[in-house]
């Protein structure tokens, strides 16, 4: 059995990239396919498509969802939302000292707007309401893009454009799906020369993303739910692809929850790879997992002892990834958000 200590490996500080290369498709790629690694770069990438192969890419866009907000005594809290309710103006935010907090307490915004304090969760946070006509325009003038606190930096004005990908659409993610910031339009536009086809799913990225993992016993870890869709039409492209590339943990954790609910179908009526889907997910992927949907997966080099982590392990091997890894560390690629990538191959089982 497996524990959480078990995906731990040493990784040095001055490899974490706190600011994005100049170019996006400037950043390199480690091939992993079985025991076999190579030094590529993300242009790289459209030698290893196929015609018929179906990539498929999150469209989830960024909100600048960290802002502050003053309570009735003069405090100053920074609050980073997670998931939005039903209706849009209630959220769950992320903040320290969150229980100091009780039911009622109004506090106010840069900007002079009110959100009040509708409940409280040892996980979740502040369940906060917003007294406002438009959160998205609220947020869009007095907060900031949401960067993952290992950058140890606050936000500067690039970000607004570099912490999102070039084809993002629908608003929701508290944090970037990081794999698609490394294509340009001239990249997207490459792959469907070379005979792929390309998808775009949403799963509006939660605070799950970045959680550690508390227990030592992975059974007992709890993952955040975030809502994902892939329409009947994606998942009709995607069931008669010759192979998926998923770009991003997130596309991959998209797909594989459209692959589990086809797997509880009667044997009869499973489609080839998935079932459209519209709902929340909270998969979490270990190895033993597998999978059903995801041939190929492009991303970024993840946290020690992370879900993420844990998740390329289940695909690519466990010894496999700490070896390519190593590998990484000693030839100096930049890690996590704005760093560099690498493209994994899913090991036979």
């Amino acid at each position: 059995m497996l524990h959480t200590s078990d995906f731990d490996f040493d990784l040095p500080t001055d490899l974490i990239a706190s600011h994005p290369l100049e170019r996006r498709d400037a950043s390199r790629m480690l091939v992993v396919d079985g025991n076999a690694i190579s030094d590529k770069h993300i242009r790289d990438f459209l030698d290893y498509l196929q015609p018929g192969d179906v990539v498929v890419f999150n469209n989830s866009r960024v909100i600048p969802a960290r802002f502050n907000a003053t309570d009735k005594n003069g405090n100053v809290h920074e609050i980073t939302l997670h998931t939005a309710t039903d209706d849009q103006k209630t959220w769950w935010g992320l903040c320290k000292k969150f229980n100091k907090f009780s039911i009622g307490d109004v506090l106010t915004m840069d900007d002079g707007t009110e959100i009040e304090i509708a409940d409280t969760d040892d996980e979740s946070g502040l369940k906060i309401t917003f007294r406002c006509d438009n959160v998205f325009d609220v947020l869009n003038a007095v907060g900031k893009m949401p960067l993952p606190p290992y950058m140890k930096r606050e936000e500067e004005l690039a970000d607004r454009e570099r912490y999102q990908t070039v084809y993002a659409d629908p608003i929701g993610s508290m944090a970037a799906p990081t794999a698609g910031l490394h294509f340009t339009d001239e990249l997207m536009h490459e792959i469907e020369t070379r005979g792929a086809k390309i998808v775009k799913v949403t799963l509006h990225v939660g605070a799950g993303t970045w959680m550690p993992v508390k227990t030592e016993d992975l059974s007992q870890h709890k993952m955040h739910s975030e809502w994902c869709q892939i329409t009947p039409a994606q998942a009709d492209i995607i069931n008669n692809a010759k192979r998926v590339i998923a770009v991003g943990t997130t596309s991959m954790r998209t797909l594989e929850t459209a692959a589990t609910d086809n797997r509880k179908l009667p044997v009869d009526k499973q489609y080839k790879r998935i079932v459209p889907i519209c709902r929340t997910t909270d998969i979490f992927i270990t190895p033993g997992y597998k999978f059903g949907a995801v041939d190929v997966l492009l991303t970024n080099f993840h946290l020690p002892k992370s879900t993420l982590f844990m998740l390329v392990s289940a695909f690519s091997g466990l010894n496999e990834m700490k070896t390519a890894y190593a590998h990484a560390v000693a030839e100096k690629y930049r890690f996590f958000s704005y760093g560099d990538c690498c493209l994994l191959f899913k090991k036979d089982s």
